[in-house]
């Protein structure tokens, strides 16, 4: 079987994949969090909360694809499972059922928070190894700050 060989050293590699890999957890997550909190949101401000969670949803996604690519492309096998997902974000879990306009702002602003600190994590680890990878990981961040500035501004 062919092995995508990485252009890093094993060192480098390893703090790389490991950043990807909890990038890629955390985007995963992020999305089925907004997507379960667009699917029980209530409330006078229903309609736009449950448009913007749409717009998280969809920046995640597309992140967590550039994510697990460019983990492939370094030769590294990206694992967005659900057991792994479960047993790796750091994102708190929401309440199931019916998600009160305001308590789903909440939310996001938590779970965006939470996916952010890792991010910049990620950045300043990346930094040496991997300025490629780094890169995604500014990216990436700078839109969810956008979103999350975005929801704080509904509750404030």
């Amino acid at each position: 079987m062919y092995v995508v060989k990485s252009p890093l050293s094993d060192t480098d590699l390893r703090t790389v994949s490991e950043a990807l890999q909890g990038a890629l957890v955390d985007l995963v997550d992020l999305s089925l969090v907004a997507k379960q909190v667009h699917w029980n949101v209530v409330g006078p401000r229903f309609r736009s909360v449950h448009l913007q969670l749409d717009e998280v949803v969809d920046v995640a996604r597309t992140h967590s694809d550039t994510v697990a690519e460019r983990a492939s492309a370094l030769g590294v096998s990206p694992d967005g499972r659900a057991s792994t997902v479960a047993a790796g974000s750091g994102i708190s879990p929401v309440p199931a059922g019916w998600v009160k306009d305001s308590d789903a702002v909440g939310a996001l602003v938590a779970a965006l928070g939470a996916v952010i600190t890792r991010m910049r994590e990620r950045v300043a680890a990346t930094g040496d190894p991997d300025p490629v990878s780094q890169d995604i990981f500014i990216g990436i961040t700078a839109d969810l700050e956008k979103h999350r500035w975005m929801f704080q501004a509904e509750n404030a």
